[in-house]
């Protein structure tokens, strides 16, 4: 059974929940790629990363991992996994309506699949790209649909720009003057295995022990951290060394260890915690 928008936010209304697990299933419902290439999903999945998620509902992670349980028992059976990564984003789905037959009084009719008709709700890689059209990305019309594809995919934490010059490089290396658009999202999709993309120097892979001695001292920064209040925390060492250092320290976080804004900020309050700059 294909899904839709009305029949999975009937079934949302239907089901015995709490009010914030229905605006959870709601947000989550919001999401949903009904398109496969949407935003680089699978049909039927939507991705967020729980800090995302937490913000969005107004929730601590603590009470959002007790909605998600909550959905994962009820009737909606929502599942969640992380494919790509531990920092990526996790994807969501509905898995009650995997074997569910359609309901003469439960199916949508066709005016309820805008979702996945308008090609404002969709990122689509439709017609050719010219090879050696342009070096930059971002005088392209391609730049946005990568930046919107790669969110859920291996490439989710590589520079707009970067996944560009690899994939025009690949090309000219086959002797391709001009590519299907879908080429990009499929070079994107297989981006850690994609032959003829030799890394660059600065990414070169990072001997196994150095990746655990940057995790301790990530873990360690975050650890020191004020977590609760974090936002007047933040505050506080603004007022102390000023907004323009305050966002070059997360700046050189996330350069540092490619973690996310959010982690970059809580390991920007730990070393300021252990420097004695704010109070925990």
């Amino acid at each position: 059974m294909e899904p839709t928008t009305g029949l999975i936010l009937r079934r949302i209304t239907q089901t015995d929940l709490s009010v914030s697990a229905h605006k959870l299933a709601t947000l989550i419902l919001d999401a949903i790629a009904w398109k496969d290439g949407y935003n680089g999903l699978p049909r039927g999945t939507a991705a967020f990363t729980l800090s995302a998620l937490a913000e969005k509902m107004g929730v601590s992670r603590q009470y959002l991992s007790v909605l998600l349980s909550e959905l994962e028992v009820s009737d909606l059976k929502l599942e969640r996994r992380k494919p790509n990564g531990k920092f990526a984003p996790w994807l969501f789905r509905f898995a009650a309506f995997d074997d569910d037959e359609p309901a003469h009084d439960a199916v949508s009719d066709r005016g309820d699949t805008s979702l996945s008709r308008e090609d404002t709700n969709k990122t689509i890689f439709s017609g050719r790209i010219t090879i050696d059209e342009s070096p930059n990305v971002f005088q392209t019309c391609w730049a946005d649909l990568i930046k919107a594809a790669k969110r859920t995919l291996p490439c989710w934490n590589v520079d707009t720009q970067v996944i560009w010059d690899r994939f025009l490089a690949f090309n000219r290396a086959r002797g391709n003057v001009a590519v299907p658009a879908g080429f990009l999202l499929g070079f994107m999709r297989r981006w850690r295995t994609s032959p003829g993309t030799a890394p660059r120097p600065e990414e070169a892979p990072v001997p196994q022990r150095a990746l655990e001695r940057q995790e301790r001292e990530l873990l360690a920064q975050i650890n020191a951290a004020p977590i609760a209040n974090r936002e007047f925390h933040a505050s506080d060492l603004c007022r102390v060394i000023g907004q323009a250092a305050y966002d070059a320290r997360v700046r050189d976080v996330i350069r540092q260890f490619g973690c996310p804004r959010f982690t970059a900020t809580l390991a920007v309050h730990g070393l300021a915690v252990m420097a004695g700059e704010i109070a925990r």
